[in-house]
């Protein structure tokens, strides 16, 4: 018999540490005993509600007058009873971003997001991908191994955003170390967070004397007239919010179509779409497990749960999307998944955000078409922390190849 996660000190079920990393379903069961919503430590002595019945989260997802986005609203952080250094703050604490505002502000600046993604040419964005990928397929195929997070997942979406950025050559290179730092689960991620933002603080002074065809001069420019620290947040909001659900996404298809020889066999027999994959990964593989913070503005109830007001709620997505009382199968079509969460705070670049993600795995697949799994493990253990379902390492082998075969464009990243 399996023994069941250990609770923290306050007996909450913990989306933290070793265990939930390598058993995050299992956590989700012990939320699951507490009804539609139950408490959780999201971090040491820092403590959340969290939804995982997926109509009780459409409900909260979609009622803006009774929850709000204002962290500021958090009333523990407000009496300073959360650690300063809680590895948790850097994604709940409050900016002035389309992430963190409600009602006529959240309008204002999630119109200028959306006009400003709604730009991206997607044969572009295709292009940009393919080039970014094939960079770094380049470094490895000559190997015959890849450590497909470090080597190719992580990477693409941070070229990919260096560029949509505008990022000059000299630039593309601090932003992903800024952003590589950024993503750790370690004590630099606060210094990638702070050498990212001064990095896009230098990009929108560039870009305010040189504008060009790109989201840094569309954001400055755009008729809702943002100051600097609003693009900046704007800015930091969009590609922080995209790095590492791409990343995730990425690998999670990857794993999905190299892992079951069913799924493998029928790619092979072209009967499976890499973007059909996508799509069933998003509902095994909720990329952003546990986010969409809100917090009730008074005490209220959901779905029949007393919830007291100023507490951080999160949207389990990941809990959500297996909850038992759904359909069993879903099919590869259905899109009825909360991955891009639902309502006024929906994903503004789910088109843009699945196609770099289908193009980055059909050309790595189109490349190391023999690649396969170095470990068979079912459920790879998962990046710590309560926000992303990341792996942590998917090592794969293949045949070496000539560098020669890849096309003449591929470039080149260092």
């Amino acid at each position: 018999m399996t023994t069941p996660p250990p609770l923290s000190a306050s007996g909450c079920p913990m989306l933290h540490g070793d265990t939930f990393a390598a058993r995050p379903n299992a956590v989700y069961e012990q939320l699951r005993t507490q009804g539609p919503v139950g408490w959780a430590e999201i971090a040491p002595n820092v403590h959340a509600l969290v939804v995982t019945q997926h109509r009780a989260a459409v409900t909260l997802l979609n009622d803006a007058p009774t929850y709000s986005k204002d962290s500021r609203l958090w009333a523990a952080l407000a009496a300073g009873e959360i650690p300063q250094d809680s590895p948790v703050l850097g994604m709940m604490s409050w900016r002035p971003s389309v992430l963190y505002t409600d009602g006529e502000e959240h309008v204002r600046l999630r119109r200028a997001m959306d006009d400003c993604i709604a730009r991206i040419d997607p044969h572009r964005l295709r292009d940009i991908t393919r080039r970014s990928a094939l960079s770094l397929i380049a470094r490895v195929i000559g190997t015959g191994r890849a450590e497909l997070m470090s080597d190719f997942a992580d990477v693409v979406p941070m070229l990919v955003f260096a560029e949509l950025l505008g990022c000059p050559p000299e630039m593309t290179h601090r932003m992903v170390r800024a952003c590589q730092d950024l993503i750790g689960a370690g004590p630099e991620a606060a210094q990638g967070a702070q050498d990212f933002a001064g990095l896009l603080f230098e990009l929108i002074q560039l870009r305010r004397t040189q504008p060009g065809q790109d989201l840094t001069s569309w954001m400055i420019n755009h008729a809702a007239k943002l100051s600097d620290e609003e693009a900046l947040n704007q800015l930091f909001c969009a590609v922080g919010a995209g790095i590492i659900p791409v990343a995730a996404c990425t690998a999670w298809t990857l794993h999905l179509l190299l892992r079951d020889d069913e799924h493998a066999g029928s790619l092979a027999a072209g009967t499976l779409t890499v973007r059909r994959a996508l799509e069933k990964s998003l509902w095994e593989r909720a990329p952003m497990a546990n986010f969409s913070v809100h917090f009730a503005r008074g005490d209220t109830h959901l779905h029949g749960v007393p919830l007291p007001g100023r507490v951080p709620i999160l949207i389990s997505h990941a809990a959500a999307n297996t909850d038992p009382s759904l359909p069993q199968d879903h099919g590869y079509d259905s899109r009825a998944h909360l991955a891009w969460s639902t309502g006024p705070h929906r994903c503004p670049a789910i088109s843009q955000a699945t196609t770099i993600v289908q193009t980055a795995v059909e050309t790595i697949l189109d490349q190391l078409w023999d690649m396969t799994l170095s470990d068979d493990n079912p459920e790879p253990p998962l990046r710590h922390g309560p926000f992303h379902q990341c792996p942590q390492s998917m090592p794969v082998t293949f045949r070496p190849k000539p560098h020669d075969r890849l096309p003449a464009n591929a470039g080149g990243f260092s």
